[in-house]
């Protein structure tokens, strides 16, 4: 793995010319310290897909309330509305909570899901990154793979330079909150490739690849030497085969700038960068930070090549003593309506609405009830997600809860239905594609009786 890291003060030169400094890694710690030049191998068997498709998927780690984001029940008993007042949106009948008044004047270009229904209660985000329940059935050898592992081996590489199946995902204290999922059956090379890390951000430590420093970083040769001491080790091991052909291509990402690029900030508009709010590289405890501009650097790795963008976004488990529901709201919701209404009107400014797929959501919903704390516990009888772009028909509500958000009382929705939606817009069929898996049986991108979800596609 190498980690580039940079200055840590802000008004310090940039040793590695990036502006995103302790938090980039290259080299992907999801791939579970595979070599790039694996990737590579798998993307060039794919070829390249002429089409520029693309899902962006951002996980909010820890559960955030359906009934205070965009599933309001104002009528309700006191206990369980809450503290918010739902506000009119730009489409009649499209009501928000309050505190995402920038979202409610675009409601048109979004798609709220509030009947999410077949959450599985684990504290991770399994479910956000494949779509299956964790343990709900008999995985294949090798396991199942993230959805983004689909598309890169479906679809490969846009740009060899830009790896298909990309994260943002910062390895979190609670470690399932920062898992991108692997690529499971379809082999480690269809593993999201890992683009950031937990570094405190005080730290001075220079990470190495295999003994080379930032320094020596441009040095080819060095490089090369780098990726030869560890495919010996492979070997060694047993774990891969020999990797010399794609060596100098795994060295050419490492030293192009068009990945580089992609990830610096500070090559975009400063005044587009400003539509996002303004990052905190702290760690909200054991979940991510909130980088928000993380929205906009998946736009840019979209532009640059990758087909699929994962992330992770803040944490969203409230109902300890560490932080109430209702105050927490007031932190987060904002900073979450300007990074995505940023998001999607950059989309469509650049005229990518009808290319690239968003969603929003995180493993399951919160209680109705308010607790004694002020605050709502885990739900997983519903949740809620938003999606956005992909040429989707935008501006309606996909199901509904009951009265007191308890439960789908229209329309329930599973997580596959969203991943069969997404795969659709990014040009695969759900019903046709299959691939066999290490034993023989034929396995598909979503389960029998998943369908897009017709309303909207």
């Amino acid at each position: 793995m190498l980690t580039i890291l940079g200055r840590p003060d802000k008004k310090a030169g940039h040793c590695d010319g990036l502006s995103r400094r302790n938090f980039l890694t290259i080299g992907g710690m999801a791939l579970g310290g595979v070599a790039l030049p694996q990737v590579l191998r798998a993307e060039d068997s794919s070829g390249s897909g002429s089409s520029h498709k693309a899902i962006i998927n951002i996980y909010l780690p820890g559960g955030p309330s359906h009934l205070d984001l965009w599933d309001l029940k104002p009528e309700a008993p006191v206990e369980i509305r809450g503290e918010f007042r739902p506000i009119q949106t730009n489409v009649p009948g499209i009501e928000i909570c309050e505190l995402f008044p920038r979202m409610a004047q675009m409601m048109d270009k979004f798609i709220p899901i509030r009947s999410i229904s077949d959450a599985d209660g684990r504290h991770d985000g399994y479910q956000c990154m494949t779509g299956r329940r964790f343990g709900s059935q008999r995985q294949p050898p090798g396991g199942w793979p993230a959805g983004g592992s689909w598309v890169s081996k479906l679809q490969g590489p846009v740009n060899r330079a830009v790896p298909p199946n990309v994260a943002l995902m910062y390895a979190t204290g609670n470690r399932t909150w920062g898992e991108p999922g692997i690529g499971g059956f379809l082999g480690v090379s269809h593993s999201p490739f890992n683009l950031v890390g937990r570094t405190a951000r005080s730290s001075n430590e220079n990470m190495v690849l295999q003994g080379i420093t930032l320094d020596r970083l441009k040095d080819r040769d060095h490089l090369r030497g780098a990726f030869d001491a560890f495919r010996r080790d492979a070997d060694q091991s047993g774990s891969m085969e020999s990797m010399d052909v794609y060596t100098q291509q795994a060295v050419n990402i490492l030293t192009s700038s068009k990945l580089a690029d992609a990830l610096d900030l500070s090559k975009e508009d400063p005044e587009i960068v400003a539509r996002y709010g303004k990052s905190d590289e702290k760690f909200q405890r054991d979940g991510a930070p909130k980088m928000i501009e993380n929205f906009c650097v998946a736009r840019r790795l979209v532009e640059a090549g990758a087909r699929y963008v994962s992330l992770n976004y803040s944490r969203w488990d409230w109902h300890g003593g560490d932080g109430m529901n209702f105050p927490r709201s007031r932190q987060e919701f904002p900073l979450l309506d300007q990074g995505l209404s940023a998001l999607v009107t950059d989309l469509h400014e650049r005229g990518l609405d009808r290319d690239v797929s968003v969603v929003v959501w995180g493993e399951f919903g919160r209680t109705p009830k308010i607790n004694a704390r002020n605050s709502r516990d885990h739900w997983p009888q519903v949740s809620c997600a938003m999606l956005a772009g992909g040429g989707m028909q935008t501006g309606q509500v996909i199901g509904s809860t009951n009265r007191k958000g308890e439960h789908a009382a229209d329309r329930p929705v599973k997580f596959q239905e969203v991943f069969a939606t997404l795969y659709k817009n990014a040009g695969l069929d759900v019903g046709r594609v299959r691939i066999f898996d290490q034993a023989g049986t034929p396995q598909y991108l979503v389960d029998e009786g998943n369908e897009p979800i017709h309303e909207i596609v």
